[in-house]
């Protein structure tokens, strides 16, 4: 790995206000990495520590900070963008080809320097991945050992290209036991959205329609397990432990399934049947999406 991609993995502390509607599930200050992507000093990194921040700082030597700009988050990739407000002491990371990676293969787990060294990891797995807050991916990668300080950390390849920003720690079964290892969103899905994202033009696909309901699969089942206040599943009646039998007459048995199926409705706005399975008695309700942007603070241009 060159030593210059080191120096090209910045440490990001974001500030959120308290009233933001994220502060409950991942707090008002979020720590971080992000990866010098553009000359101009473009950042990329994992969109929760961002999402409704009214302060970004990069960390830079001897305890220095450098304000930013929160400029982009994409709910469906759930990568974000941080733009410098001044000169960055770095060069930016190519970009590598995520569906090149191989299961097997070798990778290094970069995150700021002050935060960790670099970690030689192995990448254990390739496939979809369903966030139980309605996120879904066509095809994450999972790396060992896990890295301590995942968020917004790069995959870097033997090449020297980054293929991977990291998402989450998640638990892998490797040899019949369970042990700890990492989730990063594929580089190749930033591809296509990069230059709107960093534009601000608006966005060309339709919102996906958003319950405000958070579940698990157990089993071939799917349960509730939150829904956010005052968000769509809360308002028509949802509750944490109800089990999901039937989205728009169809058995729900799988988690990455329903979301297709619930994204196929139509854009945000679409009235969403529901059918669910509460204390051995059946519920029907018609849960009324919303674009999940609508519940989030946007970033103030400075």
């Amino acid at each position: 790995m060159r030593e210059s991609i080191g120096r090209s993995v910045m440490r990001l502390r974001a500030v959120v206000p308290e009233d933001a509607f994220t502060v409950g599930i991942l707090g008002a200050e979020r720590i971080g990495s992000g990866v010098v992507i553009g000359e101009d000093g473009l950042i990329l990194t994992i969109g929760y520590l961002i999402t409704e921040a009214s302060d970004v700082w990069i960390g830079l030597e001897r305890g220095r900070e450098l304000a930013a700009h929160p400029l982009a988050y994409d709910p469906v990739t759930g990568l974000g963008l941080v733009v410098p407000l001044g000169r960055l002491p770095a060069e930016p990371v190519p970009l590598g080809e995520s569906a090149a990676v191989r299961v097997g293969s070798r990778a290094q787990v970069v995150c700021a320097p002050v935060l960790a060294k670099p970690q030689a990891v192995r990448i254990q797995a390739r496939r979809e991945f369903a966030g139980a807050w309605e996120y879904l991916l066509e095809e994450a990668i999972f790396t060992l050992p896990a890295h301590a300080h995942w968020s917004g950390a790069a995959l870097i390849d033997a090449e020297g290209k980054l293929v991977g920003l990291g998402s989450l720690l998640v638990r892998e079964t490797v040899g019949g036991r369970e042990t700890d290892a990492n989730m990063f969103v594929p580089i190749d899905v930033l591809k296509p959205l990069v230059a709107q994202l960093r534009s601000g033009t608006p966005d060309a696909r339709a919102p996906r329609p958003w319950l405000g309901l958070y579940a698990v699969e157990v089993g071939g089942r799917v349960f509730i397990t939150g829904v956010a206040q005052g968000g769509p599943a809360e308002r028509a009646g949802l509750r944490e432990g109800d089990l999901l039998t039937h989205l728009a007459g169809a058995p729900v048995t799988a988690l990455p399934a329903f979301y297709r199926a619930l994204w196929s409705l139509g854009a945000a706005g679409t009235a969403v049947p529901l059918s669910v399975l509460r204390a051995d008695t059946r519920l029907d309700v018609t849960v009324h999406s919303i674009d999940r942007r609508e519940r989030l603070k946007r970033p103030v241009r400075h």
